[in-house]
């Protein structure tokens, strides 16, 4: 049973509920849907791909499969962190869309933390900042043991501004 506290629920996050794995990213905690991770790797040598966002660090060759990998430090605007060896790669399915086959890709965190579920009363809406902000990325919110926890959504976070289709089409290491 969850010790998950929120104060306002909405339709918006109905449906949410499962188990989510933690990690933190410079001192953030954050939560993924455990349903799209499939593994957590120490960090390996990273081939750099020309022409991508800086957030997006190059690709591995994971038993023959090669996947991007973005440093989610970097793709929320955050600091720079050098890697150490408590840094992560969690390898994701991005589910296809429109007849498109899923997709594996990784993101580097700081550290992770551990698995824990969430029902729907457990997690809130994305918060209202007052000002305009970029929440995307976000499913909702959830506070557990007195710490908030951001739940990620990861089609948004890999699709966003076309770096599956750039590269789809450009794959080739520099």
């Amino acid at each position: 049973m969850s010790n998950a506290v929120v104060t306002t629920q909405n339709s918006s996050t109905k449906g949410l509920a499962g188990r989510y794995l933690t990690f933190t990213l410079g001192g953030d905690n954050y939560g993924l849907p455990v349903m799209n991770v499939k593994e957590i790797i120490h960090m390996s040598p990273i081939t750099p791909v020309r022409r991508m966002p800086d957030y997006v660090k190059g690709v591995i060759n994971l038993r023959g499969a090669v996947i991007a990998v973005i440093d989610l430090r970097l793709k929320f605007a955050m600091p720079a962190a050098d890697y150490n060896d408590r840094t992560c790669v969690i390898v994701v399915t991005v589910p296809g869309v429109g007849g498109e086959r899923d997709l594996l890709m990784g993101a580097i965190v700081d550290t992770v933390e551990e698995v824990i579920m969430l029902s729907d009363a457990d997690i809130g809406p994305t918060p209202e900042f007052g000002v305009p902000s970029d929440t995307q990325y976000m499913l909702g919110v959830s506070t557990l043991n007195g710490s908030v926890k951001t739940l990620l959504n990861i089609e948004k976070i890999f699709r966003e501004e076309g770096v599956v289709a750039l590269l789809a089409a450009d794959p080739t290491p520099f």
